[in-house]
């Protein structure tokens, strides 16, 4: 049951950051070189599908680290994990308070915005606070794996 569990939950988180460290890496940098209208499309098109899904998997993710918490929770490794839930935990509430409006507004964007430059401002400020995002996700993550391996 831990082998399952440890492949699942390195399988979820892993390629949950994977995603978002490519939204960071890869997607928004092409978006920046494309022209008002296109971009503003991707953005939205991006806002709206990415959108739909994260939520599920950061979830996902969560109940999978209190899982292996739960599991684990008499070796002495269990701090190292009340960590990554700790971290998870609070990039979930900073997401729904700073990053979801955002993104939400995003989303609703039309490519005949007549203020392109004011919707490329909000995505710049999504994209810094989202790769602070990854970042402490990359750490629970870390915290994780250094535990379940100890």
């Amino acid at each position: 049951m831990t082998s399952f569990l440890n492949i699942a939950a390195i399988l979820c988180i892993g390629l949950m950051i994977g995603t978002e460290f490519s939204v960071s890496a890869f997607i928004n940098p092409v978006l920046r070189k494309l022209d008002d209208r296109t971009r503003l499309a991707g953005i939205r098109l991006f806002a709206a599908k990415l959108g739909f899904a994260m939520p599920f998997w950061y979830a996902l993710s969560l109940l999978f680290l209190i899982a292996e918490t739960f599991l684990l929770r008499h070796q002495p490794q269990v701090s190292l994990l009340i960590a990554a839930i700790a971290i998870w935990a609070a990039v979930i509430v900073l997401t729904l308070l700073f990053l979801v409006p955002i993104n939400n507004r995003l989303a609703q964007l039309s490519p005949d915005t007549s203020e392109p430059r004011k919707a490329f401002e909000q995505h710049a400020t999504w994209d810094k606070m989202h790769r602070l995002r990854v970042a402490a996700l990359t750490l629970a993550m870390v915290l994780f794996l250094v535990a379940i391996h100890v």
